[in-house]
């Protein structure tokens, strides 16, 4: 009974099997879904919630879930109330609501599906067609999963509706797909093939979203505490997953065991990052106070060098994150102004284009952005201790870019304003097409290495309100998110 807890608190109602510990479960969804039905399924929801509350539970309710104030209580019902505040919530609040909803309240198994697919569906994922999952499922031996049934049943609970009521978890309800799979699958295991198994579940036909996260569930440490046993399953499932650009990627540990996560191939990298050198104002002396285990320090300049070197989790590194490292390290009345004109000083200033991108990004996403990546500047890509001179044609180029994000999946990228010192020689006055090549060759290592690279130029950028609408709807397409109405 203890350990079966243990387990029902991993998955809990309303969260999806996320073992990362640093995910906040609201941040880098993106809004490309419908809000109309958003609010019609929180409209849903609010329905039978209220009868749970008594009037003056309301205002604590609207103020946990992120909805706007709740209307004061001149005798009308409390679900009119609580529809008048829905009425008031902007479509950019829905998702946070939705996301409240599913980590605090208690809801029925289809008002959590829909609340789930209609977030999920608006968030990077792979699409893995009906043919594969057929074929997988298959092949699919569940012998290892069935060595522990408590947890495998709850992996199933957690994505698929078993007929239970989730209110009255402890124990099975005769008739229901939860006592045929307890009988069929678990206790006389050669009843049902897997391929059956998946198709009672509904999970050859489910959303996309949905099924990934059902086929990382199937390969992690919560479900299968036995790490030979997980890899087992990860080299079975990519043996299907590849042929469609697809695998489960090992991505860090959880509690001692690997963890996975369903990744599109081609796109990332397959390493995180151990040292971000950012916001440079010179160039960093830097020395290995253990080669073996890769750990820097900044001999000299140390106040002229930031060096983030938190752990990056698979939903990359928001402006959030670094806002509270730069607390945890800094002792600032301001943090968020302190960090900001910080990274701003370290710009070059003959770049007015650089200095334009960085102003409008955090200006176009002012009130989201601790849901957005952060844009790390002037960062370090390459670092040699001796000149470009010295090295002459063994030397790496384009040793430090402009701008660097690191967003969900392990996405790295690059962003560069191309002035004409890119291009040209003699203080701009001639064209120089053995720089730009050398930029071009730098620019095709980074791709190779899974970065992606994007360049602006600066014409494009020297007047911040015709580079408006330009950085606005980049930034739009690169994170799947809308800037602020009000920017």
């Amino acid at each position: 009974m203890v350990e079966l807890v243990a387990i029902l608190e991993t998955f809990r109602l309303g969260s999806y099997l996320e073992l990362d510990p640093g995910f906040t479960h609201h941040r880098h969804m993106a809004e490309q879904m419908d809000s109309t039905r958003l609010r019609s399924l929180v409209d849903g929801v609010l329905a039978t919630l209220y009868q749970s509350y008594r009037h003056q539970d309301l205002p604590e309710l609207c103020e946990r879930l992120g909805l706007p104030p709740v209307p004061p209580n001149d005798g009308t019902s409390k679900h009119d109330r609580l529809k008048a505040s829905l009425h008031a919530c902007p479509d950019e609040w829905l998702v946070r609501v939705v996301q409240a909803l599913l980590d605090t309240e208690r809801m029925s198994f289809g008002q959590t599906r829909d609340l789930q697919d209609a977030i999920w569906i608006g968030r990077p994922h792979v699409e893995i067609p009906g043919r594969t999952r057929r074929e997988l499922a298959r092949d699919f031996d569940l012998a290892c999963h069935l060595g522990y049934p408590d947890r495998f049943l709850v992996l199933l609970g957690q994505f698929w509706d078993l007929g239970e009521n989730e209110f009255e978890v402890w124990g099975p309800h005769l008739g229901t797909l939860h006592a045929d799979i307890q009988r069929h699958v678990i206790r006389f295991q050669d009843d049902w093939t897997t391929e059956y198994l998946f198709e009672q579940l509904g999970a050859l036909d489910a959303p996309h979203p949905r099924f990934g996260r059902f086929i990382e569930g199937l390969a992690s440490p919560a479900v299968l505490p036995d790490e030979q046993a997980q890899r087992r399953f990860v080299e079975f499932a990519n043996q299907h997953l590849q042929p469609i650009g697809a695998q489960l990627r090992e991505e860090g540990e959880a509690d001692g065991y690997p963890q996975f996560h369903l990744a599109q191939l081609g796109r990332g990298t397959a390493r995180r990052p151990r040292n971000l050198i950012f916001a440079t104002l010179g160039k960093p002396d830097i020395r290995f106070t253990s080669a073996l285990d890769n750990d820097i320090e900044i001999a000299e300049q140390e106040d002229k060098i930031l060096v983030y070197d938190r752990p990056v989790g698979k939903g990359g590194l928001l402006w959030s994150d670094l806002l509270s490292w730069w607390q945890e390290t800094r002792d600032a009345d301001d943090a968020a102004l302190a960090l900001y004109d910080r990274m701003k000083a370290s710009l070059p200033d003959r770049s007015e284009g650089q200095k334009n991108l960085f102003w409008l990004y955090h200006h176009i996403y002012k009130r989201q952005l601790s849901d957005v990546p952060a844009l790390l500047p002037e960062i370090w890509v390459h670092w040699d201790p001796k000149s470009i001179r010295q090295r002459r044609e063994r030397a790496l180029q384009n040793l430090r870019m402009d701008f660097l994000m690191l967003l969900p999946g392990n996405r790295r990228v690059v962003l560069e304003v191309d002035g004409m010192q890119h291009y040209t020689r003699d203080e701009g006055t001639k064209p120089d097409s053995a720089k730009y090549a050398a930029t071009m060759a730098g620019d095709r290592d980074l791709k190779f290495r899974g970065y992606e690279v994007f360049r602006f130029g600066h014409d494009e950028l020297h007047d911040r309100d015709r580079a408006r609408p330009v950085v606005a709807d980049f930034f739009s397409s690169l994170l799947g998110r809308s800037p602020d109405p009000s920017s």
